[in-house]
């Protein structure tokens, strides 16, 4: 059975509520699991949408600041939808002495992408991490959930037109 949504939340459209309820269920609709409630509310629904954030913090008996603080200060949740593809730039020490800032660059001059945006056609994401726990690849991406190696800008911007390419086709 489906909670009673946060006051001006709707109710969930389909099952992927189920999935983030039988999270909460597991621990007990106790405060702890809020991250692993997170955590399954993403993957059921590709973002962290508002109206899940209110049902998540009604059912775990969080205030919502509380909710919404815990999404937006981990790096791994997103409060909009991501694109078709990823790319996560390593913005560690590493990386970063060795180029990521002109990965970076190169991204925001050519294709308009910050870290943190989609490009309009909802195709490409770009996001950084603090640390992706591959030093010694420097610089070092992760693309489509495959970690790049000494990668250079010249390989993201190809890497960014395949995806572009292809998917237009």
């Amino acid at each position: 059975m489906t909670p009673e949504p946060a006051k001006g939340a709707p109710a969930p459209k389909d099952n992927r509520w189920r999935l983030v309820e039988a999270t909460m269920r597991r621990h007990g609709h106790k405060s702890h699991a809020l991250i692993e409630a997170l955590h399954s509310a993403q993957e059921a629904y590709g973002f962290l949408e508002n109206d899940v954030l209110r049902m998540v913090a009604t059912e775990l008996r969080i205030p919502l600041s509380k909710v919404y603080g815990v999404a937006t200060f981990y790096n791994f949740f997103t409060l909009k939808p991501q694109g078709r593809h990823t790319c996560v730039v390593c913005t560690g020490t590493a990386c970063y002495i060795k180029g990521a800032d002109q990965i970076m660059n190169v991204l925001e001059k050519k294709f308009d992408l910050k870290s943190g945006t989609t490009s309009p056609d909802g195709q490409v994401s770009v996001l950084t991490a603090r640390c992706i726990g591959s030093c010694g690849l420097a610089p070092a991406a992760v693309l489509d959930g495959a970690v790049a190696a000494k990668l250079t800008p010249a390989q993201v911007v190809a890497k960014v037109e395949e995806w572009m390419s292809h998917d237009q086709h």
